[in-house]
């Protein structure tokens, strides 16, 4: 039951019957009331004025009496200049909570008529270094997008592109045969990725190194940049990977297993998973194909030193390469082959890519190079642009390892959980297990609720100790008050969960209700928008009304059976939308704290 659409309906109809016409759409301005106007949803009748003929207080009263005589959900109506306030009768309010107490999925689309195949890609790093706190951005956005568009009733693959080829994998891979005297994450005790990420940084150090000694020895910058000899052997290592040279292949395979590993430690710590994981090793040679018969089609071109190009400066944009001068590919090669494979295996509707704002305009060359080879679905790519994390600190660089380590900050926000929760008593009363579940299950959900409540188009600054704070809109916050919840529910032991509501709501409860209300709208604006922040921000102010209203009202000790019996009812139906709300985010929520 959508109470908006009731609202609009009778109005509709309102008009019809009083001025003859049929009420257009983009006219038609209903919005919730402003708190500090009486009413539950405001009309703005200005727009109106040229069918009434009369004046916005005369058109907004005729209105509101033929809606008053009209419609039995609507209880009483008043006026501010041009906005007609339509308050709804209590009964309909509580009807509401009753619906939601009958549907355990409330909110959730079961059927949707625009139901869509979705290909969502997202984690998408390098096997030349460990997971960093982008990363671990783009893996919480990714994931939650996918939650909440199958709550939408979508039907969603989540897959992963490994980034397991190309001059930065090579980079580590020198440098380990250069410096690493065989070393390996057994004998290092280190995870794989992180030990593979310390041989880039070593590569990037020695280039340094190197580019300096040829710039005092007279060389120019960017020639010395081009003719390092690390530099050169890197290029080379990368050219004999592409010809499967074994001893080179050898060594990439043995490297890559370790990344693979560290990966998977890492995303099992973030409760990250896919549906399918793609090898960029294995769908480059695809790209080259269709390299191959863009040429043919004369939608690329051959220059002087054998390199492909497309030319797309009609189109406002530049030339962009495709194939290098020596054979090799780039991203948008293999990018073309993945594309192309995704859809003959899935016939996707949409297929979106989380990935970071700066690479804006290669999805942007992307979508029009298929579009010009001809691929008629190229409209239905959509690039998920998200902006960076940064640190008070400034921004993180890999290449120089000032990156935040992904596995040391979920484990710093462990550490971090336990700290504050000892020091308020959280853990008081739990055993040592249940303690250590709630302390992993704060500081997670701490960094997630943290990222995850930033618009994604935003560039986000990140601080640790921001984020655990049990007053404020953080995720502790909300893990808390669903605690406090299912603790009063356990106190109330004559409550029975699925018995309906037989009293109307006061003014307090129903605006909890309002709130309810409110989550079928926000999930599927948070499905249209791929926005995880729209639902955070919403059990955000959803948790803020309940707690104010535990301040304010007695729930166990209300002495009126009816009232105590729908002030739980309430509850437990907010508790619902918190723990169902939060599993969109990726975040479980404590049953005690």
């Amino acid at each position: 039951m959508n109470v908006e659409t009731i609202v609009k309906n009778a109005v509709k109809q309102a008009v019809s019957k009083l001025y003859g016409a049929d009420l257009p759409e983009n006219i038609l301005q209903i919005q919730k009331t402003r708190k500090e106007f009486e009413g539950d949803y405001t009309f703005v009748v200005f727009p109106l004025l040229k069918i009434s003929k009369k004046s916005p207080e005369i058109t907004a009263l005729e209105i509101g009496n033929e809606l008053k005589s009209s419609c039995v959900e609507i209880e009483d109506f008043n006026i501010v200049k041009g906005f007609l306030n339509i308050r709804m009768k209590a009964s309909l309010w509580m009807q509401l909570l009753n619906n939601c107490i009958r549907n355990k999925e409330y909110g959730f689309e079961k059927k949707n008529s625009s139901r869509k195949r979705i290909m969502l890609e997202y984690s998408s790093p390098n096997t030349n270094k460990p997971l960093h706190l982008g990363h671990v951005r783009n893996n919480l956005l990714g994931w939650s997008v996918a939650q909440i568009l199958k709550a939408c009733g979508h039907e969603v693959k989540m897959v992963n592109l490994v980034n397991d080829r190309g001059i930065h994998i090579c980079k580590s891979m020198l440098a380990w045969q250069k410096f690493g005297k065989g070393e390996t994450p057994e004998s290092s005790e280190k995870k794989g990725d992180k030990l593979v990420g310390d041989y880039y940084v070593m590569f990037d150090r020695e280039y340094k190194r190197q580019i300096e000694e040829l710039k005092a020895g007279g060389v120019a910058s960017d020639e010395a940049e081009r003719t390092a000899p690390i530099f050169i052997e890197a290029q080379e290592m990368l050219r004999l990977w592409e010809a499967k040279d074994p001893t080179t292949i050898d060594l990439w395979k043995t490297m890559n297993e370790w990344v693979y590993e560290g990966f998977n430690q890492t995303y099992a710590r973030l409760g990250i998973s896919f549906d399918k994981i793609y090898y960029e090793s294995n769908t480059y040679l695809l790209g080259k194909k269709i390299v191959e018969e863009g040429l043919q089609k004369n939608v690329f071109f051959t220059k002087d030193d054998g390199s492909v190009w497309i030319d797309l400066t009609a189109d406002g944009l530049d030339q962009k390469l495709l194939l290098r001068s020596d054979g090799t590919s780039v991203y948008m090669t293999q990018d073309l082959g993945t594309a192309e494979q995704r859809q003959g295996e899935f016939h996707f509707d949409n297929m979106i890519y989380v990935v970071g704002n700066e690479q804006n305009y290669h999805f942007q060359v992307l979508k029009l190079i298929l579009s010009k080879l001809g691929y008629t679905w190229a409209t239905n790519i959509y690039h998920l642009s998200y902006g960076m994390v940064e640190l008070p600190e400034g921004k993180m660089k890999s290449r120089e390892g000032t990156v935040v380590d992904a596995d040391e900050l979920v484990e710093e926000m462990r550490r971090t959980a336990r700290e504050m929760s000892e020091e308020l008593g959280k853990l008081d009363e739990m055993s040592e297990q249940e303690a250590e579940e709630t302390v992993n299950m704060i500081g997670l959900g701490a960094l997630k609720y943290f990222i995850l409540k930033v618009d994604p188009k935003k560039t986000m600054l990140f601080d640790p100790r921001e984020s655990i704070d049990f007053n404020g809109n953080t995720g502790s916050f909300i893990q808390y008050a669903h605690a406090r919840i299912k603790s009063i529910l356990r106190k109330a032991e004559d409550f029975n969960a699925e018995m309906l509501v037989e009293i109307e709501p006061g003014e307090k409860e129903r605006e909890l209700i309002k709130l309810i209300a409110d989550f079928p709208e926000t999930l599927a604006l948070a499905g249209l928008n791929y926005s995880p922040a729209l639902i955070a921000n919403y059990i955000y102010e959803l948790v803020k009304s309940f707690n104010q209203f535990y301040h304010d009202f007695p729930i166990l000790k209300e002495e009126n059976c009816e009232k105590r019996r729908l002030r739980l009812a309430l509850s437990a139906q907010i508790a619902e939308i918190i723990k169902r709300g939060m599993k969109l985010l990726g975040i479980d929520v404590p049953e005690k704290m």
